[in-house]
């Protein structure tokens, strides 16, 4: 799986112009599974999401987790992540997941993300055409990726 996370100071997601997921200070992660991945990668991609250093402390360092500053987490499904773009001008999506199993997994990541602690997550329409808006908080983006129930 692949996760593309910011830190925002509030996010949101619209469909048809209608906002069905919001936050405040946080993450929003654009979520993508590829063919290959299991359960097992989403457990593995919300650890290390959800356990991210990457908030300030009272120095202005880098110690505090999503957990740590009672922060919130929107998850949106993005299967273009795993777009493959070597050859030609038009993305080739084969690896990313069919529908079904991708769907599956996403929602799977959720709720791995609340098992772990994070009471506020809020959620895209998954294959909807969605809108995100946010306000990137650094700017400070990662991309996390797992394989084989492993963090890569």
């Amino acid at each position: 799986m692949k996760a593309l996370v910011q830190r925002v100071d509030h996010a949101s997601v619209s469909v048809d112009g209608e906002v069905i997921g919001q936050i405040g200070e946080g993450l929003l992660a654009l979520v993508g599974a590829g063919r290959a991945d299991t359960s097992a990668d989403t457990e593995a991609l919300a650890r290390k999401v959800v356990g991210l250093r990457i908030f300030p402390d009272e120095d202005g360092r880098f110690n505090r987790s999503l957990i740590d500053v009672d922060g919130a987490m929107l998850v949106v499904s993005q299967f273009t992540l795993y777009a493959d773009v070597r050859r030609g001008r038009r993305p080739s999506f084969t690896e990313a997941a069919r529908p079904e199993q991708a769907n599956r997994l996403v929602d799977e990541f959720v709720a791995a993300v609340k098992a772990l602690g994070v009471e506020e997550v809020a959620t895209g329409r998954f294959g909807a055409m969605m809108e995100v808006d946010l306000r990137n908080n650094g700017p400070f983006t990662l991309m996390v990726e797992t394989a084989g129930g492993r963090v890569v």
